[in-house]
């Protein structure tokens, strides 16, 4: 019990900065004995709490965002949806192979997103396009798809979150990340709503991780909005890393 309460805490902290809070709370819940499935479902709802802290905790880099947000989030609560979906009909192992090919890929594109940006700025320029507010269908989509993974296993979402909003819309890192928090939120609120008519939870672990990610992403949200753009990508791409590493050897 204690180890879950104290995975609760790092992965509230951690998702409320960077994401990937999962791969901490995930392998732990499977050494208590619960199955993939179990483990998965109550994780979802545990980590509700967390999310939504992180988010409060974002508030004031949320001004001014709430189209954007409502537009995106409508796109997040249809791939949550479907990836809870997908968990409960698909084979355990048939949608984590490309796991380890989407975090790889979000870790380039955060890597290299000054760069990446740059070359997005100067076509622009050459062309007389001004940046979309929204990011227009592209993000729509690309967030979409990554709420499908979410909703599924929710590893490494906000770093895919991140990378594609830090290469479609024209905003600071601190400011993206507190859309990555509301996302991650409408996600897995949904999946796991969906899961509570269709799956069996543990709910001494779900009360656990709610405890625990609650306070955890309230004091990552406190820490995190000080980071520079600097340090809170390399955050992200250190973390993700590591992810992808788990991913790899698991």
């Amino acid at each position: 019990m204690a180890a879950v309460f104290a995975a609760g805490v790092g992965a509230g902290a951690i998702n409320s900065v960077v994401g990937s809070g999962t791969l901490i709370t995930f392998p732990v819940l499977l050494a208590t004995g619960l199955s993939p499935v179990t483990a998965t479902v109550s994780n979802a709802l545990g980590l509700i709490p967390g999310s939504i802290s992180g988010a409060i905790g974002y508030r004031k880099e949320l001004t001014g965002q709430r189209r954007r947000v409502l537009k995106l989030g409508a796109g997040a609560l249809l791939g949550g949806l479907a990836g809870a979906t997908l968990l409960l009909s698909l084979p355990p192992d048939a949608f984590e192979t490309i796991v380890p090919v989407l975090v790889g890929l979000a870790l380039v594109l955060v890597a290299f997103q000054p760069q990446i940006g740059r070359l997005v700025q100067h076509r622009r320029e050459r062309t007389g396009a001004s940046p979309r507010r929204d990011g227009g269908p592209l993000l729509l989509v690309g967030l979409t798809l990554a709420s499908v993974y979410g909703g599924y296993f929710t590893a490494a979402q906000g770093i895919i979150y991140l990378s594609l909003m830090g290469m479609l819309l024209d905003e600071p890192m601190q400011r993206l990340n507190g859309v990555k928090n509301v996302l991650s939120a409408v996600v897995n609120t949904v999946a796991a709503l969906f899961f509570l008519f269709a799956a069996d939870f543990d709910w001494t672990a779900v009360g656990l991780l709610a405890v625990g990610s609650a306070l955890g992403g309230w004091f990552g949200a406190k820490v995190g909005r000080r980071f520079s753009p600097l340090v809170l990508r390399i955050l992200v791409v250190t973390v993700g890393t590591v992810a992808l590493a788990q991913l790899l050897l698991r």
